[in-house]
């Protein structure tokens, strides 16, 4: 049940620009509405929202130390010295290894990738890696989607002769590692216009930096790989906004038209072949496949399936990661109903404003998902905790609006480490710190975390009726894709709907409500579904009015295509 649905009305201003650019662009003003809540208040801005354009990337150089990366890798490349491509585990780390990999092997051979085993590394940049880079002769590493905080590890390298360039994303300490160059656009005294890049698009970044220096032909040689990069926005969760927005845009494209043999062997175990791929199907389908692999054997097979230029072994492989991906689901769902059934023993949880729980046994490359089923289910800020390699490390995750990365960054005195973002986040302590770490981490989140952001609500960017929705409005709407954070598929809300007397329910238990509706505004008949809603049917049949809020869908069935409202909540109209 949606305890509350919020809608905020444009202010004057916004309106005045609103109906300025309805006319400008000859579109609907709720189009336009949707615009300026997205800060698009021109119509040049409309039109690169509407047509994102790879010209207006940002110049590399921008970035804090991309001069000295790209002077080191030219002179490694000019020495030929051996290089190792490092990154995370997830599908952000591999899918960087891969785009750097790929891009670089066109033109240099003496390098390899290195993805460190999650149980036996653990995650960051391990002592293990250096020590096999030192063995093997390797004189420069570049590290992506993670190393920001290793301090004490670069040290370490540095002592054996190795440099390292650094591309994160992640949150820095007040002090940086000592890197020859450390690529992170949230870094404090960033230079760089755009700070939301994953962890594969600063990779992208510095190969970009590294091919202007060298005045190669970006569009043939790099471009053809932003379908990483699509996989790895998408995945990673970042804002789909400013360039991130342009480089999600074109990604798209090329994994809609022409993807890499890898991910075309992942697209075809999700049975995504022939239809059109969206950022959801990266987000449910593609992206916890490769995320499989990682979790439960190696990440290192995410990048052999990513970087593959055979067919018949990326199917095969494709199929294995597949596997994975069915036994991490079975894990998952285990340990969700162990924790689940601990949570429910615990004699104060209702007066908690957070979830800590511990078990040593529970799969590591499981606990992340875990701590988003228990944020989803109870609407609190999660942390999962296990025992791993003689500490305890967990992972967290946060609902809409509450930072954990600050919340987990209160309890550093606790911690052996921790790193992450707003929503996410992981980090490990002793044993003996458990009690400590839950009453401080409580004491935080009770503290800052708002009344409203531990209930289900229901953001709606603008009211609607029935007669705006045609082909034409549909058709616009569509170009606001790609659809994810900070440009969230538009929910409308339309008051005093009726049934038109066809409604009814469907479903094996009859579970969920097809309807036909009218307004009281126009004649147009639109066709509905709501899932698991079917305590409105009998409201509904009595022919009362009531208000729906819900995201316009496209519905093909034999050959035919039609506008579907997907309706998210239904609630009596109010007389």
């Amino acid at each position: 049940m949606i305890s509350k649905w919020n809608y905020l009305p444009l202010t004057l201003e916004q309106e005045e620009i609103k109906m300025r650019l309805a006319r400008e662009l000859s579109i609907s003003p709720s189009l336009c509405e949707l615009l300026v809540q997205r800060g698009v208040t021109s119509t040049i801005e409309a039109k690169k929202f509407f047509r994102p354009q790879l010209s207006d990337l940002y110049d590399p150089f921008l970035m804090n130390d991309m001069d000295k990366a790209v002077e080191r890798l030219n002179k490694a490349m000019g020495r030929k010295e051996k290089i190792m491509i490092y990154g995370d585990y997830d599908v952000d780390g591999t899918t960087a290894v891969a785009l750097v990999y790929k891009f670089l092997r066109n033109f240099y051979s003496s390098m390899e990738y290195y993805i460190p085993d999650r149980y036996d590394e653990g995650y960051g940049i391990s002592i293990k890696s250096i020590d096999y880079a030192y063995t093997n002769g390797i004189s420069l590493v570049i590290v992506l989607d993670c190393g920001i905080k290793a301090v004490e590890k670069i040290a370490y390298a540095k002592a054996k002769g190795i440099d390292f360039i650094i591309c994160d994303h992640h949150m820095p300490d007040d002090e940086l590692p000592d890197a020859v160059a450390v690529l992170d656009p949230k870094r404090l005294d960033s230079t760089y216009p755009y700070q939301h890049l994953s962890g594969c698009g600063v990779g992208f970044k510095f190969m970009q930096g590294f091919a202007m220096s060298n005045g190669m032909n970006i569009k043939k040689m790099l471009f053809p790989l932003l379908d990483l990069m699509a996989v790895s926005i998408a995945s990673d969760i970042v804002p789909i906004t400013d360039e991130n927005r342009i480089l999600a845009f074109h990604g798209l494209k090329q994994l809609n038209s022409n993807p890499s043999v890898g991910l075309q062997g992942i697209i075809n175990v999700c049975g995504l072949k022939d239809r059109e791929i969206t950022i959801s199907d990266i987000v449910f389908k593609i992206g916890p496949r490769i995320n499989a692999s990682g979790r439960m054997q190696s990440g290192q097979e995410a990048v052999d399936l990513l970087i593959s230029k055979d067919y018949a072994r990326a199917q095969e492989k494709s199929e294995s990661i597949n596997q994975y991906n069915e036994d991490r689901k079975e894990l998952d769902k285990k340990i969700t109903e162990e924790a689940n059934a601990s949570l429910e023993k615990c004699p104060d949880f209702d007066i908690r404003k957070s979830i800590v729980i511990y078990n040593a046994e529970w799969h590591k490359g499981i606990i992340g998902i875990v701590a988003s089923r228990l944020t989803e289910l109870y609407y609190r800020p999660a942390v999962v905790l296990t025992y791993s390699n003689g500490l305890v490390t967990g992972s967290a995750r946060s609902v809409q609006g509450f930072d954990i990365y600050k919340a987990i960054e209160s309890c550093r005195d606790l911690l052996e480490n921790f790193g992450g973002h707003t929503y996410a986040a992981g980090l490990s302590l002793k044993e003996e710190n458990i009690p400590a770490f839950i009453e401080r981490f409580e004491k935080h989140v009770a503290e800052n975390i708002l009344p409203t952001q531990m209930s289900p609500q229901l953001d709606i960017d603008t009211i609607l009726d029935f007669k705006e929705i045609t082909p034409s409005f549909f058709k616009v709407l569509k170009q606001f894709n790609p659809f994810g954070p900070g440009n969230t598929k538009p929910v409308f809300c339309t008051r005093n709907v009726y049934d038109y007397g066809t409604s009814r329910l469907v479903g094996r238990d009859l579970e969920h409500l097809k309807l036909e509706m009218v307004d009281s505004r126009s004649e147009n008949i639109m066709n509905g579904i709501a899932f698991g809603k079917r305590e409105h049917h009998q409201y509904i049949k009595e022919h009362k009015p009531f208000d729906i809020c819900y995201t316009l869908e496209e519905n093909n069935h034999n050959g035919n295509s039609s506008i579907q409202l997907m309706i998210k909540d239904i609630r009596p109209s109010l007389q």
